[in-house]
């Protein structure tokens, strides 16, 4: 009985071993994804055919977001904690000095750079980061600086946002909605808390350009809510954009497992999470029974599974007539497989009711941070990797 007893003990840590070792056999799961290249590539699309891919720079490390300035230059960062600026499609090899110390643990670190409408005059820059707050904990926070001789001065902090140990939720987006006020993303994957009015994280807040309060507000008078808070209910936001022909703030959330998802963003309103949400917990159990409920805005667009969206533009140039009013989001890896990072275009009719997708440059298997249309008409978009690229889309000759 003693053999039986100890063979019946013995088993479960067999499987348990067996299993491991099943495991460790397994092969890691994506795609081999090839060096970049040195381009140019010519792809034909649905709509527009024959578009060219052209390396405009290479050298970036983990680049996260760009702006334009009047020039025409371009201003580039890098997640590590560095500005980089672009000269007529030359990277300059000397970082901007002056920007914050960053904290990169996790999805954190230097992240979106945005000028004050009337760059011109004050050469406002505005960046959005992950503060080092001690004991190991990172804060979202909005730094401004201005930029002189390849320097920013008098940087100073803006807006911290609440302190949180892990390594998920600490992104952001910074941009000035026609209004002239400052709208900043902030993530909320960290329990309830993108539900919480007294946090500021898992909201979009609006600010005036130096910072304060604006008296118009939609919480401003309410009793246990963070004046700051415009919307609530958000998750990751690596997308938020003003819609450039409505003026309307547009935002893109990456969702868990599935979920993924393109809000129009009205004033006080709550965009759910996690209270309902498409997608699933990353074992595979629902976030929500039901997707939509009485109170909360539902999405404009839903990817299942999830894409991993980042950086938004609506094109308004005329070098892509066919795509003009079509929205293109960045994707850093579909159905959580490394290695599937491409480009999405998005069709729209007249009433911003979704028509069809097609996904592009899938070919390069390049995880796709950031995609902005440029004063000259083309897009341009920034892989993140370790050897990052600038690239720019435009018809072929």
């Amino acid at each position: 009985m003693r053999v039986r007893h100890a063979v019946r003990l013995a088993a479960p840590l067999l499987l348990c071993m067996l299993g491991l070792s099943h495991a460790q056999q397994q092969p890691p799961v994506g795609v081999p994804v090839p060096p970049l290249g040195a381009g140019p590539w010519v792809f034909d699309t649905a709509e527009q055919h024959k578009v060219r891919v052209s390396v405009v720079t290479k050298g970036l490390s983990h680049p996260w977001a760009l702006a334009f300035l009047p020039d025409g230059d371009m201003l580039v960062t890098e997640r590590p904690g560095r500005l980089r600026i672009v000269r007529r499609g030359v990277l300059d090899p000397q970082a901007i000095s002056g920007v914050p110390q960053v904290r990169t643990d996790g999805n954190g670190g230097l992240m979106d750079v945005a000028l004050h409408p009337r760059f011109a005059d004050n050469r406002f820059v505005y960046l959005t980061y992950t503060k080092p707050v001690g004991n190991g904990m990172g804060a979202p926070a909005l730094a401004r600086g201005r930029l002189e001789a390849g320097a920013l001065a008098d940087v100073r902090d803006l807006l911290v946002t609440d302190a949180f140990e892990g390594n998920s939720g600490l992104n952001g987006r910074v941009v000035f909605g026609r209004d002239g006020k400052v709208y900043m993303s902030t993530g909320g994957n960290v329990g309830n808390v993108a539900q919480d009015p007294t946090s500021l994280r898992g909201k979009i807040l609006r600010l005036n350009d130096d910072g304060s309060v604006p008296p118009d507000n939609p919480f401003v008078d309410h009793a246990g809510h963070r004046p700051e808070i415009y919307t609530l209910g958000h998750r990751n936001m690596l997308g938020l954009i003003v819609h450039p022909e409505t003026g309307v703030l547009w935002n893109h959330e990456n969702g868990p497992n599935g979920g993924d998802e393109i809000n129009i963003i009205l004033r006080g309103r709550n965009y759910g999470w996690p209270v309902v949400s498409f997608g699933r917990n990353y074992p595979g159990a629902r976030i929500s029974e039901h997707p939509t409920r009485e109170g909360m805005e539902s999405p404009l667009v839903v990817w299942l599974p999830a894409i991993a969206v980042a950086g938004m533009a609506v094109y308004t140039g005329d070098q892509f007539p066919a795509w003009s009013g079509n929205v293109f989001v960045g994707s850093l890896r579909e159905g959580g497989i490394p290695g599937t990072g491409h480009l999405q275009r998005i069709v729209f009719n007249a009433r911003t009711e979704e028509l069809r997708r097609e996904s592009m440059l899938t070919e390069l298997r390049q995880r796709i941070r950031e995609v902005r249309e440029g004063p000259d008409g083309f897009l341009y978009l920034l892989t993140d990797e370790d050897d990052g690229a600038l690239l720019r889309l435009e018809p072929a000759p």
